[in-house]
């Protein structure tokens, strides 16, 4: 299974827009989705303070502010063919 993480911090409306989107895109391609909130973690908030929301797709991020919904399909689609 494909592992998602999703970098963001409360009150973050592109964080809220990408993890929406994540949920829709999940309904069709079964992946592990965890999210990580930066505000709990000092190095984490320091590194992703301006980038968030920051996509990981197996430990490589892949996108920052906002998720290109075709790309990732690709990707997924790629790791998951449809029968």
């Amino acid at each position: 299974m494909v592992n998602i993480t999703i970098y963001s911090k409360k009150g973050c409306r592109l964080c809220e827009v990408a993890m929406q989107k994540l949920l829709e895109i999940q309904k069709i391609y079964p992946f592990s989705l965890t999210e990580i909130d930066i505000e709990n973690n000092d190095e984490l908030f320091q590194k992703y303070k301006y980038l968030i929301p920051v996509i990981e797709i197996e430990g490589n991020e892949v996108f920052t502010y906002k998720i290109d919904e075709k790309r990732l399909e690709e990707i997924l689609r790629l790791s998951f063919p449809l029968q």
